[in-house]
């Protein structure tokens, strides 16, 4: 019994041992990839003359000097955050143009992409397999593949320097689809079928059945959405070309020189939302992509 009780103990002092080693190997990349989150958010409350300090060396031609990089300031200022909050009109008409450009792109592509995903899985007609398989090759082309396509018919309808020629090819972009496919194809068919014996229809039964088992992975597509749009530079500057049209992303894309005291409470508002976003939707995100079958 006391031999036993000494080979536990051993065990369970090398699975903490190997817990713990795990812990530490696995902190030191995660604090190497939240230094530079941790450096905007201290630098966005640092005085402007400080931050000129610190970073004096960026703003010299050819400098080779160090740039000091800080984790407490010396005094804490918010008037950075002041100046784009209230101040700059121009910085809140793009956080808006942002808003109003991912918004539609999310709530219509999850729609459209929902629909689709439960017609490519569910109902069986001719050609389902080679419409996915097109569906699918168009994921896979780069945006510059699909670029001067998009514009040629933008163009053509119009649409170019208004959000549509951002918005319509963002709702029926093919990823939704795809991700929407995977999680499909977990379901039984069995839940139409007794839907169907019910006297359910197929809209009925994508309603009231299917969807609310596909919430995490609509949730993960959300999230997917948002990050993905949220950051887009190259549409807004190839079809925006209005600036009072652009997105924050391209305004940041912009801030240079004598703005990098500003640039730092920018980038910490522009990445509010999707931080708040993920730490609310973390779970579902996960269960989404896991149950989804993607890897990487």
């Amino acid at each position: 019994m006391i031999r036993a009780a000494g080979i536990q103990t051993s065990e369970a002092s090398k699975k903490s041992f190997t817990r713990g080693l795990l812990t530490l190997v696995l902190l030191i990349p995660a604090c190497i990839f939240l230094l530079p989150i941790v450096l905007t958010a201290v630098n966005s409350i640092m005085t402007g003359d400080e931050i000129q300090r610190n970073y004096a060396a960026l703003g010299q031609s050819g400098a080779t000097g160090f740039i000091n990089l800080k984790l407490i300031p010396d005094w804490i200022s918010f008037e950075q955050y002041k100046h784009i909050l209230i101040d700059n009109v121009h910085f809140l008409r793009m956080f808006w143009n942002s808003v109003l450009l991912v918004v539609p792109i999310i709530v219509g592509q999850t729609i459209v992409a929902s629909l689709a995903a439960y017609a490519l899985t569910k109902l069986r007609f001719r050609g389902r397999e080679a419409l996915f398989y097109a569906y699918l090759i168009t994921m896979l082309m780069p945006f510059q593949v699909t670029l001067v396509p998009n514009y040629i018919v933008a163009d053509w309808l119009g649409l170019i320097n208004t959000p549509l020629s951002i918005i319509g090819p963002g709702i029926f972009g093919a990823f939704g689809v795809f991700l929407l496919r995977q999680f499909f194809m977990n379901i039984p068919y069995a839940y139409i079928e007794a839907g169907k014996i019910d006297g359910a229809g197929h809209f009925r039964i994508f309603l009231s059945i299917l969807l609310p088992m596909i919430r995490p992975a609509i949730i993960a597509l959300i999230l997917l959405l948002f990050v993905d749009y949220w950051n887009m530079v190259e549409q807004p500057l190839i079809f925006l070309q209005d600036a009072m049209q652009q997105p924050l992303s391209v305004y940041l894309s912009r801030l240079r020189g004598d703005s990098l005291k500003i640039a730092f409470a920018a980038s910490m508002v522009y990445m509010a939302p999707m931080v708040l976003l993920f730490l609310n939707a973390e779970p579902y995100f996960i269960e989404g992509v896991q149950q989804s079958g993607i890897k990487g």
